[in-house]
This record gives structure tokens, C-alpha cells and sequence, in this order.
């Protein structure tokens, strides 16, 4: 019989596949005699089997359920409904990878009608237990019978407003015993069944639906924005109450071991007094900072730092720990690796190698990759923020970075707003799951209440979007969508920008400057580049490309497209010429003035790369794409080259394709009219030469694209020798070049052996070989592959990520017979997967070279090659 069901003392940290990580860590937590609560976890095997049993738990759980719900009871000498010792739970969901306020919880699950007299009389304090009371009721109706919340939480307001009431804390016990009736109608107008009195019901209840949340629209959300496994499921923990809001002495908090915007090596965190944990989290009321508890309750303080000093040796990392205080005890209920800004989290990472608390290796791979990009967005020009008017500078800078987009008020608004093209910022009181839509759209987001770990400000540094929260200053209606500020009025469709790093919110849009690499991250990426075996150029042609891409250390050009060349006004007239042209004289002519242009382009692209390698590829496009598409631009394309639009549209309609990604294109195009390969490579030696008499030394390389037999490379290969040998012994002077091919289509991959015999270099261009390999037009599969995904019939996006089964054996099979056949061949990738962290892994285990991006994922590229090596 599987095991279904496990105490926290039977597990570890090394569990979390089967306890997720919030078990596995109270497991851990309790195996090193932390004040830990008692409690046990229902494994991930279990959510698994009850989604594929139908929603419905099985009797071997149930059964397993109800024996460690024994054993809690008499480890802790209290049970359910019992009039001296009275259990109480909360139920917790806890995936293997964190998602924080993606899933559920329920506090306070075993009271009923009678259960809260028993907890009223047992501590002398009906206030505190009608309390929890209501509480229980709101969380139990919205997780469990679906419940909207705002049903409770506007009658709840509206109560208190009538009474007088301030915050919550002055609800007195008779008020609270009101509102816990009117709760219980809710239910019956709402869900059209009473609050079940049984706590054995309302536990499995719970527990199935924490299973179910897991496949809920947030959550499956986060999962594919954070590329998080949909089939792994969600563990559940039933944990013995501890309370946070049975008085002053009490209290209840999160803490970071170190900065999380920052990476400050420093306690940082909030808490809240006679509240509960999730008053903290929702950003309900505004806490205070974790060291003013050293004030209030220095004992407790003190021992909560002995307590995070001790975590954050045992696990390496910085800990995000969630803690309760009941009468002055301390109580710790989670720990996990803490979400944190790209900036803290290279900061945190050298800090730790420097403390020698981890090696080079290890900081290397807590990094996720996919914060650099944070690293490389704009901030504020620091002369415009001067003149900039002010709207609050009140919140907390809860995530870095600069924004600017129009005010909305809603997920949905912000959402459709940004599908049309408009960047939005989101502007609510507070921020809760349902929202995860509008943030990921949004450019940022601004909130009135909440802190620096309330729900904005924690999904907002995951995701690396600009984040303030805690505009005190700020009224929002978010139903007349309007903000007040100052005896002013900002209405929705109004600028504003936002400034994650300070906190400040401004009246209109600022002038940004690009984001500058410090000298940590100068120091964390040379650790990369000394750990990584691949080395990373980038796909760039334009200047201002290649210097970002040398500035982030590419060692070189992966990737020159020289179709981008051709689109100037001027140069653009000539190409038509050329395609226009009846004779072989008429084509020579019209590619001689185009010659001048690439030779200059060239010269530029290698003096700035000198003795890095260069890869040019050969143009590629099918010729129709430089003709004018009908109408007005037919006529006036037909006067600039003095022909006829009967003429033009004759020859638009002759070159026209039924499906040009698989035409006339590439290589083909070449063996029709080799005199435009001819003129490329003229252009490409003539710049090298020029350079060289400048005494400038450059590696260029050749790229012959979209090649399927060894014989069409071998004929190219030919015309381009021939040309580049006829232009060096004009000139009396030889410079060395390679030439290559890219590896582009399936036939390709299968005759790679025989065609690196030829060869001296690969680059396999993957956007290419995706779309060839499964049959898909990469500019038509938008429109169908989110459903592939979403039904699971492909679990990638393969333009977008290696399909290892089908495209990475095709690959694998042609590195392997080109290293074979020519052991000095260099091989490289340089389409879109070149970038990608999860296609890198595998690109790492073959005998690659290199891979090359766009300059801005360069050093990502670079992270990911090393967090690879760190792996093998």
C-alpha cells in the first residue's frame, strides 16, 4: 500500500517531490528542534491520484488520513470538538516548486457553533474566538464552496462603518458573534448549504479543496509564466493552530534573512500584532518593520534572529520564513529560498561566496536566469525626475525598475488594454491571485495598502515588474476609476510613471536611461564565463546591437543577417532592380551599386568586432519580400524604376509563392543567380582588406543558408572561393576566412557527416529547422499552438524551446556525425533556442561550440552555459 500521509518528523528536506516544498521544510525545520507545530503532510502522490480518480479521494487516503489525525491528537493531547483541549488546524497547500499566493489556505478549520463557545471559555477572551471564528467562515466559503469574497468582506466593511469601528482589532465580541450569523446566511444564500458543523468533514472538504486549486486559473497562470510543471500537483499540511491574534503579546509575520529588493545582508521583514498570517500577506493593514519588535517583545525578537541566522546556514540561501507569536512564544510555520530581485540576487550570491558560505559553483546556480533580464531594463533619467510633479512618494519599493503606461483600475482593463497595444499600469487598493492576468500585463503596478511581502510585492519581483506599494497618501475608487492625490484627480487613460526603486509615483511620462551592470555583477558574470564550457556570441548586424553585445561579453557574432541590409530606401530601389533585371548585365549593374552599401556595412560590423569571429550569412529571404505588395505602392515602386505597372505586376505575379519559407530561397536562390553571392563576398573580402591595410585583423566567416545536399554547398562553396581569391590577388594580399553552412532543414541534420567534409562550420538555425521538422509555418502557428499547449498535446512552444524527443535528435545526430566525419569542424546554434536556458542543457551535453543570441540575452546565455557545467 502506497503511503499517502506523512508526520512532519517522518520527512526531510530531500522530500519535496513527494512532500512539496512546504512540507519538506517544516520536516526539516522540526529534524533541527525548531519551535515547529505539530502537524502532518498528504503527499503530492495524493493530489495526483485524487484529479485522476475524478476529484475524489481514495479510502487508502482517508484511511491514512484518520490515522494520522490520531496521532496528532495525542501528540498534542487536544482533539476536535474536545471541552478541555480543543484542536484546531490550518490547511495549507505546498507545491514541490514555490508559488506563492497561487493556491490556498485555511486557518483555523475544526470550529463550529459549539467549538467556539469551548475556545471562548478556555481562554477567557470570546472575542478572540468569534474571531477566529469569522475567519474561518470567510476562508472556508471561499476556497471550499467558491464563495466570492467580496460577499463577506463588503458586509463585513459596511458593519464596521455602521458600528463605528475602525480596523478590525475593534470589532468588540457581541459584534463579532453578529457578524459570524450573518456569515452563516451567506452561506445559505451563496453556496445553498449551511457551514458544515462536523470538523472531520470540514478537514477533507479542505483538503480536496487544496487539490482542486491546484488546476485553478491563477495558479495554471503562474505555473506557465514561471514554465513550472503542470502534472506534479500540490501537497497539502494540516498544522495545529497557533495564534497571532489572541492579544497584544501576539502577533504573526514574514521575514527575509537578507534585503530581497537589495540584497542587503540584513533582517528584513513585517509583522502585524493580534493578527493572523494572512493579514500580513494580503495587505489588508500596513505592518510594521521586523526590528520594532525588538521593542515590544525582545525575547521573542531575539530568538526569531538566532532562528533565522540558523536557517540560513543549514540551507544556504535566504530564507523568506513565515512566523507566528502566541503569548510571547514563537512560533515558526514555513521557510523557503525567499523570492528576490535580479539585483539581490546577484548581490546575495557574491556576498555568500565572499562570507565563504558557498563556492562559486554554488552561486552560480541559485541565480535564475531569467532575472538578468531585470538587470538590462531602463531607469529614470535622474535630470528629468527633477522637473518630473510628483503624485505620491509615499509607497514602498517593493520591486525595482521604471515604467511608464496609462492608468487602469482592473486585471481585466489592463489585460485587454495591453492586448491592444497600450502599456498600462495598474492601480488598485490592494492586489489578491485573481489579479495575476492584469499584473503580468501590466508595465507595473501601484497599491494603496500592503507592504514590502504583500501579495504585489512579492508576484511582482518574481516576475521582474516594477512594483510600489503602500501609497498611504493615494484614495483609489476603483469603481469611478479615479485616484486622488493632493486636491488633485488622476482618471483612468491618465500617464503616470512609476519608480520601483524609491517608491515615488509621477504625473506623466520620464525620460528613461538604460539600466548600468555594477561591478557584483561584473564579478558574478566572470564566474559564469570561467565555469561555462560554451562559449556565447550574438545575432546582431546594426551597430548599437554589437557594442551592447560586446559590452555584455559576446565573445564574437554568431550571426549577421544580411537581408536587413537591403531594406534602405536607396539600397532597396537597386534590389528591385536586380530582381527586375532580363539580363545577366542588368543584374551585375544593379549589384554593384548595392556592393558599395555592404562593403561599408561590413567594414563597420568587423571593425568593431576586429579579432572576434563573424559569421555572415549569405542572403536568405525569398525574393518577393523586397517587391511592393499591390495598389499605390505598385504604381509609385513602377515610376521610381521607370517601368510599367504592367510590367511590375507581371513580374510580382511571377515571383510569386505558394509557400515562400519552402521556395525559391537561401541556397537556391544562389544557384539560380550565383552573381548575388558573388557580390556579397566581394563586399565581405574587400572590407577585410580594407581594414587590414589599416592594420586591423578580423576573423570573418562565411555562411552559406538553408542548404539540404552536400552538392548545392559544394557548387556555393566554389563560387564564393573563387570570388574571394580573384579579389585577394587583385589586391596582392590573402586573409584568412572560413566558410560554413547552416544547418536548417532535417535532410541537413541527416547528411551532416558528408557535408562537414566540406565544411568549417555549422551553425544550426533552429527557427528554420522547428518549422521544418514538424510541418509547422512558424508565422502561422501562433494561431494554434497555445492550444497544443493548453491540451497538452506539445508541453513547449518549439520555436521557442527545444523539442528534445524529435528536433534535439536530429541534432544530436548531426553533431555527432560532423565531429565524426571532421573532428576540427565548429558548430554552433544561432536561432532563437540559442537564448533559451532549457535548450542550452542540452546543447551543453553535444560536442557544441557556441551558441548566439540577441546582445540582450547574452548574458543569460552565459548564466545558463554555466548553471549547465555546474550540473554535469
Amino acid at each position: 500500500m502506497s503511503k499517502f500521509v506523512y508526520a512532519f518528523e517522518e520527512g526531510s528536506q530531500n522530500m519535496k517531490d513527494l512532500l512539496g516544498g512546504k512540507g519538506a521544510n517544516l520536516s526539516e525545520m522540526m529534524r533541527l528542534g525548531l519551535p515547529v507545530p505539530n502537524g502532518f503532510t498528504i503527499t503530492t502522490e495524493a493530489c495526483i491520484e485524487y484529479l485522476d480518480r475524478g476529484e475524489q479521494l481514495s479510502d487508502e487516503v482517508l484511511t491514512q488520513l484518520d490515522e494520522k489525525l490520531k496521532e496528532l491528537e495525542d501528540k498534542t493531547n487536544k482533539a476536535f470538538s474536545s471541552d478541555e483541549n480543543l484542536l484546531l488546524v490550518s490547511v495549507r497547500s505546498g507545491a514541490k516548486i514555490s508559488m506563492p499566493g497561487m493556491m490556498d489556505t485555511i486557518l483555523n478549520l475544526g470550529l463550529n457553533d459549539e467549538n467556539v463557545e469551548k475556545l471562548a471559555a478556555k481562554t477567557e477572551d470570546a472575542r478572540f474566538a468569534y474571531d477566529c471564528y469569522r475567519r474561518l467562515l470567510q476562508m472556508f466559503g471561499s476556497v471550499v464552496y467558491n464563495i466570492p469574497m467580496p460577499a463577506f468582506e463588503e458586509y463585513f466593511e459596511a458593519f464596521k462603518k455602521e458600528k463605528g469601528h475602525v480596523t478590525d482589532a475593534d470589532v468588540p465580541a457581541e459584534d463579532l458573534k453578529e457578524i459570524v450569523e450573518q456569515y452563516k446566511e451567506i452561506y445559505i444564500e451563496e453556496a445553498h448549504k449551511p457551514f458544515p458543523q462536523d470538523p472531520k468533514k470540514q478537514l477533507t472538504e479542505a483538503i480536496e479543496a487544496v487539490f482542486k486549486s491546484w488546476n485553478n486559473d491563477r495558479a495554471r497562470i503562474y505555473r506557465d509564466l514561471n514554465e513550472i510543471p503542470h502534472d506534479i500537483g500540490t501537497a497539502v499540511n494540516v498544522q495545529e493552530m497557533v495564534f497571532g491574534n489572541s492579544g497584544d503579546r501576539s502577533g504573526t509575520g514574514v521575514a527575509f534573512t537578507r534585503n530581497p529588493a537589495t540584497g542587503e545582508h540584513k533582517l528584513y521583514g513585517e509583522y502585524l500584532l493580534n493578527a493572523q498570517g494572512e493579514d500580513v500577506v494580503a495587505g489588508i493593514r500596513t505592518p510594521k518593520a521586523i526590528e520594532t519588535l525588538n521593542e515590544q517583545m525582545p525575547h521573542a525578537y531575539e530568538e526569531f534572529v538566532n532562528v533565522t541566522k540558523k536557517l540560513e546556514s543549514h540551507y544556504k540561501d535566504m530564507q523568506d520564513i513565515e512566523f507566528t507569536i502566541e503569548n510571547e512564544k514563537l512560533f515558526i510555520l514555513q521557510t523557503r529560498n525567499g523570492k528576490r530581485t535580479a539585483k539581490a540576487a546577484i548581490n546575495i550570491a557574491v556576498d555568500m561566496v565572499r562570507e565563504g558560505v558557498i563556492s562559486k559553483e554554488d552561486a552560480v546556480a541559485m541565480v535564475d536566469v531569467k532575472s538578468i533580464d531585470q538587470l538590462l531594463h531602463p531607469n529614470f533619467n535622474e535630470e528629468a525626475l527633477k522637473s518630473a510633479e510628483l503624485v505620491s512618494d509615499k509607497g514602498l519599493p517593493a520591486s525595482p525598475g521604471a515604467a511608464t503606461g496609462v492608468v487602469v483600475f482592473s486585471a481585466l482593463d489592463a489585460k485587454a488594454k495591453a492586448e491592444a497595444g497600450e502599456k498600462v499600469i495598474l492601480v488598485r487598493p490592494e492586489t489578491s491571485p485573481e489579479d495575476i492576468e492584469g499584473m503580468i500585463a501590466a508595465e507595473a503596478i501601484v497599491t494603496t495598502h500592503g507592504g514590502m511581502t504583500s501579495h504585489a510585492a512579492v508576484v511582482a519581483r518574481g516576475m521582474g515588474k516594477c512594483c510600489v506599494t503602500g501609497c498611504s497618501d493615494l484614495e483609489i475608487n476603483t469603481k469611478e476609476k479615479y485616484v486622488k492625490y493632493a486636491g488633485k484627480t488622476l482618471s483612468e487613460g491618465d500617464i503616470i510613471s512609476v519608480n520601483g526603486s524609491t517608491g515615488a509615483v509621477y504625473i506623466g511620462e520620464i525620460e528613461t536611461t538604460k539600466a548600468e551592470a555594477s561591478d557584483v555583477f561584473e564579478e558574478f558574470m566572470g564566474w559564469a564565463e570561467e565555469i561555462a564550457r560554451l562559449s556565447v556570441r550574438m545575432n546582431a548586424e546594426t551597430e548599437g546591437d554589437i557594442k551592447a553585445g560586446y559590452s555584455f561579453n559576446a565573445k564574437g557574432i554568431g550571426l549577421v543577417r544580411t537581408e536587413h541590409m537591403f531594406f534602405g530606401e536607396e539600397r532597396l530601389i537597386e534590389m528591385r532592380r536586380f530582381i527586375l533585371a532580363s539580363t545577366y548585365e542588368e543584374r551585375v549593374e544593379a549589384l554593384n551599386k548595392i556592393k558599395v552599401y555592404q562593403t561599408e556595412d561590413f567594414e563597420g560590423i568587423f571593425n568593431l568586432s576586429q579579432d572576434r569571429p563573424s559569421i555572415v550569412r549569405l542572403l536568405d529571404p525569398p525574393l518577393h519580400e523586397f517587391l511592393p505588395k499591390g495598389g499605390e505602392e505598385v504604381k509609385a515602386v513602377a515610376d521610381q524604376l521607370g517601368v510599367t505597372t504592367d510590367f511590375l505586376e507581371k513580374r510580382i505575379s511571377e515571383l510569386h509563392e505558394f509557400n515562400p519559407m519552402l521556395g525559391h530561397r537561401g541556397c537556391r536562390l544562389a544557384i539560380t543567380y550565383p552573381e548575388l553571392y558573388e557580390m556579397q563576398t566581394e563586399a565581405i573580402i574587400t572590407a577585410v582588406l580594407n581594414l587590414k591595410e589599416k592594420g586591423i585583423e578580423t576573423k570573418p566567416e562565411i555562411m552559406i543558408p538553408l542548404v539540404s545536399t552536400t552538392q548545392e554547398f559544394v557548387i556555393l562553396k566554389d563560387v564564393v572561393k573563387k570570388k574571394a581569391q580573384e579579389i585577394m590577388d587583385a589586391k596582392g594580399v590573402q586573409v584568412d576566412y572560413l566558410i560554413g553552412t547552416m544547418i536548417e532543414t532535417p535532410r541537413a541534420c541527416l547528411v551532416a557527416g558528408e557535408l562537414a567534409q566540406h565544411s568549417e562550420f555549422f551553425s544550426f538555425g533552429t527557427n528554420d529547422l522547428a518549422q521544418l521538422t514538424y510541418g509547422f509555418s512558424r508565422d502561422d502557428a501562433g494561431k494554434f499552438i497555445n492550444e497544443y499547449i493548453n491540451r497538452e498535446i506539445l508541453n513547449i512552444d518549439p520555436f521557442q524551446t527545444l523539442d528534445v524527443e524529435g528536433m534535439g535528435q536530429l541534432i544530436k545526430i548531426a553533431v555527432e556525425s560532423a565531429k565524426s566525419a571532421n573532428p576540427a569542424i565548429k558548430i554552433g546554434v544561432c536561432g532563437e533556442l540559442g537564448g533559451d536556458p532549457k535548450s542550452i542543457h542540452f546543447f551543453n551535453d553535444l560536442t557544441i561550440d557556441y551558441v548566439s543570441c540577441s546582445p540582450f540575452r547574452v548574458p543569460g546565455a552565459i548564466l545558463a552555459t554555466a548553471q549547465s557545467q555546474v550540473k554535469k
